[in-house]
């Protein structure tokens, strides 16, 4: 269906959300339609920030917000779903609307398959009724069940419409950039110049991909890499986990703007560690750039200023190649947690492939690279 007549069915005047490739259609009108100014749409840090967010609009206007997330957002959203938003507590409705990644039936990538089949078990089990919009739903349908959902909302109950792939259409064409001159793919590159063998963790999205794909064009080992493809915000975690237990090894993690802001409270652990052999590369393009291009808060706050008052002794700005290479040097041979972060263009070649491992295959060839340490 088109998604402004999806959007007149609804009928609510405020959307917070997580941006997804399956509900692109939706972002992109609510962008053009609404921008990101607040009062009619925020772009939320993770889904359980877009939950609060909507509480919040509810109780000051006592009108019933919309929430969109991919389904892989569910688990960030659970805790204030079923604490805060269910009618046994506060009994705040809200409309969410769901991008179904791993559809039971429709082919996906390998970190979307058990979320897609726990997909509307989840909502089941927080009492959330639901229905599922595809591509061959009419728009009879779906007003048919906005009409029904009205009397669960009115009760301080939520509702959800799951949408399966391809079943919203029609969005204006909105394209984004910014005013940065590096690439990603070349920052990549530039890394794994300095990297010589060194263990790297790299976030969710077309990092990992790039990263695969200049090993592969390099004929370099994968072992070296933990490419984490799932997990959204949390490659930071991860290795500090790997670094704080390989104090002889020197742990990169490349990272991106979305991530960090997903759990921020990470870069707090991380700094009050200080681990003094793990380097923190944030490529910072200020956008979802994975999941479309919509704007992250990243593009306008100082991540290094944050970086410093979370502990980290060393944060440094990049924006151009010549400094990379000396900060990746200086990276390579100090023996202090550093914190770089590379601003860089919304770019990626349009072939870019994903990588042809399965996730088990890339854990166990990570980690005897580890052992082999």
């Amino acid at each position: 269906m088109k998604v402004e007549d999806f959007v007149k069915i609804i009928n609510s005047d405020f959307y917070t959300g997580v941006p997804d490739s399956q509900l692109r259609p939706l972002c992109d009108y609510l962008y053009n339609t609404y921008g990101i100014e607040g009062k009619h749409h925020i772009i939320a840090a993770n889904e359980g920030n877009a939950v609060g967010i909507a509480a919040g609009y509810h109780l000051a206007t006592g009108k019933v917000p919309v929430v969109y997330m991919q389904n892989s957002g569910e688990g960030n959203a659970i805790n204030p779903m079923v604490s805060l938003l269910n009618e046994k507590v506060y009994g705040i409705p809200v409309v969410f609307v769901i991008g179904w990644r791993g559809e039971p039936g429709v082919h996906d990538e390998p970190q979307h398959i058990y979320q897609g089949e726990v997909t509307l078990r989840l909502l089941d089990d927080m009492k959330v009724k639901s229905f599922v919009i595809h591509a061959d739903t009419s728009d009879y349908e779906v007003a048919d069940t906005m009409r029904k959902f009205k009397h669960i909302l009115l009760s301080g109950n939520s509702v959800a419409f799951v949408i399966g792939k391809g079943a919203l259409t029609d969005a204006p064409k909105v394209r984004f950039s910014n005013e940065n001159s590096m690439i990603r793919e070349e920052i990549i590159r530039h890394i794994i110049a300095v990297t010589d063998g060194d263990p790297i963790i790299s976030t969710t999205g077309k990092a990992s991909r790039e990263l695969y794909e200049i090993r592969e064009i390099n004929k370099h080992s994968h072992k070296y890499d933990f490419l984490t493809v799932g997990s959204m915000g949390h490659s930071s975690s991860i290795a500090l986990g790997v670094a704080l237990n390989k104090t002889n090894e020197r742990i990169w993690c490349i990272d991106g703007d979305g991530a960090v802001l997903m759990h921020l409270g990470a870069m707090a652990v991380i700094g009050d560690n200080r681990p003094r052999n793990m380097i923190h590369i944030v490529i910072n393009n200020g956008a979802h750039e994975s999941v479309g291009g919509m704007p992250t808060v990243a593009r306008n706050i100082d991540l290094i200023s944050i970086a410093k008052a979370c502990g980290y002794p060393y944060a440094v700005s990049i924006n151009n190649y010549e400094k990379l290479d000396r900060e990746l040097e200086k990276a390579k041979t100090g023996d202090e947690l550093r914190f770089l972060e590379v601003r860089s263009s919304i770019e990626s070649r349009k072939e870019l492939g994903r990588p042809k491992t399965m996730p088990l295959e890339n854990k166990k060839r990570f980690m005897e690279y580890l052992v082999s340490l």
